[in-house]
């Protein structure tokens, strides 16, 4: 599964995008004579990798209802797609349907550069997941359609945990625990590089799980404001957790991220692991730079949290949106509904990603890798749907933030203070 691989948000060209302002944001028919018949769709190449059957299966759907109309695909990169988006939506040409990362729409939302969307006419949007879902709308209106989502979840060695008498995955937060005691004791007394558990300091999304399982929040919107809320009795309380995590049972650098979290577990001298199902498959794949005698060692369990819950994980995912230049809008809301009808979400399934609505979480097999997944998605999580948002996350506050604590330069009261002042000047920025 190729969901987040290399995912990072990208800071937004305003003054390019001010240029779309007024250029439509209905849901008129312009597939007439201001229209034409090649309907252009961005995905990213996640698409392209892992589900082509499902982008194959859509257009020939789509082309069946609307003959005589030409798909045109193009597939991008993570990296340079909303650069090359921000180029496009300055001038005439602007694609009709686009990928966004879930974290990346709401920049775009504020600055008018999507077109509206009836959420009636999409199939099962009741029952779209509400962290996806939420990233779609601002003040009463969609924006958006949820496309797909993934969920970061324990992975295990099976092979250690049998050697140290652990029978089953944690199932509580103090089976987690006796867990990683066991594995401390029989693997780390006889090596010093072994780690329990792989958490790396500036691991910012497994941190905020720890904040969410505990109450507390990033930033809250008061008053029409956004503000950060990191030094909270609970987002405090949230992050002493994580902190405590780290100090008893990884063995690492606590200043870097988890980057190389697969290569890193493909050494052999980590336990358990915290991140996304297509990890644990990556760290036995010699071109992830993991170890391929490690294949079919691992094993995936929903995370638990200290509050007694599932830890709530952060939902990587992406959404699909028509510009507000298209001149296509109605046939690209079509392409949307049929790439995200149930018969699609279905092809999602079979190719390990999880769907966007609780419904079919139901159908992922519930032994497979991606089953612990469907069960913790229920209590998952986006950024906070703030304008600025992107550059508090350009500005690396919270990875800065969390290696001060994991290091132990700061106290997780200072450094969450600090973090907050960063967070007030940057986060309601357009």
């Amino acid at each position: 599964m190729a969901l987040t691989r290399s995912r990072r948000p990208v800071a937004l060209g305003v003054m390019l995008l001010l240029a779309a302002v007024g250029c439509g944001s209905g849901g008129q028919d312009t597939s007439g004579e201001r229209g034409n018949s090649r309907l252009t769709v961005w995905l990213t190449v996640d698409a392209r990798e892992s589900w082509p059957e499902l982008v194959a299966s859509a257009n020939t759907r789509f082309t069946k209802k609307h003959p005589g109309v030409e798909v045109d695909v193009q597939y991008q990169q993570w990296t340079t797609k909303n650069q090359k988006l921000d180029a496009v939506l300055a001038g005439r040409n602007a694609p009709d349907v686009v990928e966004m990362g879930n974290s990346e729409t709401t920049n775009y939302i504020v600055n008018d550069a999507f077109a509206t969307v009836d959420p009636k006419t999409f199939d099962q949007s009741g029952q779209w997941l509400p962290a996806l879902a939420d990233a779609c709308r601002l003040d009463g209106r969609t924006y958006c359609v949820p496309y797909y989502v993934g969920a970061r979840v324990g992975v295990y060695r099976t092979d250690y945990f049998q050697r140290a008498g652990l029978a089953a995955a944690p199932g509580t937060y103090p089976e987690l625990i006796a867990a990683l005691d066991r594995l401390k004791k029989e693997y780390g007394t006889k090596d010093p590089g072994f780690s329990a558990l792989y958490m790396p300091g500036r691991y910012w999304y497994a941190a905020m799980g720890f904040v969410k399982d505990a109450g507390g929040e990033m930033a809250v919107e008061k008053d029409g404001r956004w503000q950060g809320d990191l030094s909270s009795p609970k987002s405090v309380a949230g992050l002493t957790a994580w902190k405590k995590l780290l100090d008893d049972y990884y063995v690492g650098d606590r200043a870097k991220d988890n980057g190389d979290q697969p290569a890193v577990v493909g050494q052999g001298k980590v336990g358990v692991f915290y991140g996304n199902t297509w990890e644990a498959e990556a760290a036995a794949d010699a071109r992830s730079g993991g170890d391929p005698r490690l294949q079919g060692k691992f094993a995936t369990f929903a995370f638990p949290g200290p509050s007694g819950e599932l830890l709530p994980p952060f939902l990587g995912g992406s959404t699909l949106a028509v510009p507000a230049k298209s001149r296509n809008q109605d046939l690209a809301s079509d392409w949307i509904r049929l790439f995200t009808d149930r018969e699609s979400q279905r092809q999602l399934i079979a190719a390990n990603t999880l769907p966007n609505n609780t419904v079919q979480l139901g159908e992922v097999a519930a032994k497979g890798i991606n089953g612990p997944a469907a069960q913790a998605a229920a209590r998952g999580w986006v950024t906070p749907l703030a304008p600025g948002w992107t550059s508090v996350e350009k500005s690396n506050i919270l990875p800065e933030m969390l290696e001060r604590i994991a290091t132990g330069k700061e106290s997780v009261q200072d450094a969450a203070r600090e973090a907050d002042r960063r967070i007030d000047a940057v986060i309601n920025e357009r």
